[in-house]
């Protein structure tokens, strides 16, 4: 869990994806949980839209959450064979708390799509950093359940454009985590001149 909360900038500079499979109890109180998603709202938006939805899939739902990935892929995959199917039984039982992430863009604004998405994806991190700042740690994952419109209609997907942002898992690290490489800030980070 995280130590340091000396200063907001330590807390952004020491924020890090740990991997949902080593994620273990204690994960968010209801509270905490509450705050953690209230938090993830305050994001840029654009013609205050709210492009996204945030849905929580609660413990006592996981395996009937398991059963319908599996049951969505077996459909689309019916050659699917054992350890994909684990795969995705595991899938629906990491970490404490699992939250399901939508897009779901106003066509009818006329604010582009593009900025919808950008406020979508906002959402996400934002999640994420409030998580770390209740000591928690998260990790934000896609793959195929992501990418599902049996998911996607599953969690309340109604729209053409709507789409399924990713599942952040929330819980406490069972071992340290592991830094990864960060960009070179000069690969990464310029000036412009008008030459």
């Amino acid at each position: 869990m995280f130590n340091d909360t000396s200063s907001p900038l330590s807390l952004l500079r020491t924020r890090r994806s740990g991997k949902a499979r080593d994620m273990a109890a204690p994960g968010p109180s209801p509270e905490q949980l509450a705050d953690i998603v209230a938090i993830g709202t305050r994001v840029p938006d654009h013609g205050k839209l709210n492009p996204w939805r945030i849905i929580a899939i609660p413990q006592g739902q996981r395996d009937a959450f398991g059963a319908r990935i599996i049951a969505a892929y077996c459909a689309e995959r019916p050659e699917a064979g054992r350890l994909e199917i684990e795969t995705f039984e595991v899938f629906a039982r990491y970490a404490p708390v699992m939250l399901a992430l939508l897009f779901t863009p106003v066509a009818s604004s006329k604010i582009p799509l593009w900025e919808q998405q950008l406020s979508a994806g906002a959402m996400a991190m934002q999640v994420m950093n409030a998580a770390h700042a209740h000591g928690f740690v998260a990790n934000w994952l896609t793959g195929w359940p992501a990418g599902s419109e049996a998911m996607l209609r599953t969690l309340g997907g109604t729209g053409p454009d709507d789409r399924i942002i990713g599942y952040v898992f929330i819980g406490s690290a069972m071992k340290a985590l592991e830094e990864r490489p960060r960009p070179d800030l000069s690969a990464v980070f310029s000036e412009w001149h008008d030459d």
